[in-house]
């Protein structure tokens, strides 16, 4: 049996609310996880390279864990080659979005470079979540995309 999001406009307002603020909690612990992971890599390698090279290093390490944990958890669909190869696109948006922000709050702000990763990536939040749904979980005749339930 496979299980589905409420269709937009279908069953009752208040279940779907639910359903999309449930998402949007797993895809916040993710996130933090994720940045967690990002941040250590980044402190790891920023003391023997650049800062930026160091950031973009720890980004593409922390996006494969990101994949995984997007799909299992947050979205709650099954990992396909696919979605493996569009996920990179979800992440275009967010290093854009992160490296911009680091590039500013660095050079316009005066923020330190340990500091400055970790404020970016909070910036970039809305718009990966956007992305991250449209490639993780695409609709299916009006619902979402889920992992069939192993309960009775």
């Amino acid at each position: 049996m496979t299980l589905h999001a409420p269709a937009p406009g279908s069953g009752s307002p208040t279940a779907e609310r639910r359903s999309q603020l449930a998402r949007l909690l797993r895809f916040a612990v993710v996130g933090g996880v994720n940045t967690l992971t990002f941040y250590g890599c980044y402190l790891v390698l920023h003391p023997w390279m650049a800062y930026f090279a160091a950031y973009t290093i720890a980004f593409l390490f922390s996006m494969v864990g990101s994949f995984f944990l997007n799909t299992y958890f947050t979205y709650r669909t099954r990992p396909t080659w696919k979605k493996f190869l569009l996920f990179p696109l979800t992440q275009v948006t967010n290093y854009v979005v992160q490296s911009a922000g680091l590039v500013v709050l660095v050079n316009w702000c005066g923020l330190g470079t340990r500091i400055a990763p970790l404020v970016a990536s909070v910036i970039a939040i809305p718009f990966t979540y956007l992305v991250s749904t449209r490639i993780l979980a695409p609709r299916r005749n009006g619902g979402w995309e889920s992992v069939p339930s192993t309960s009775n």
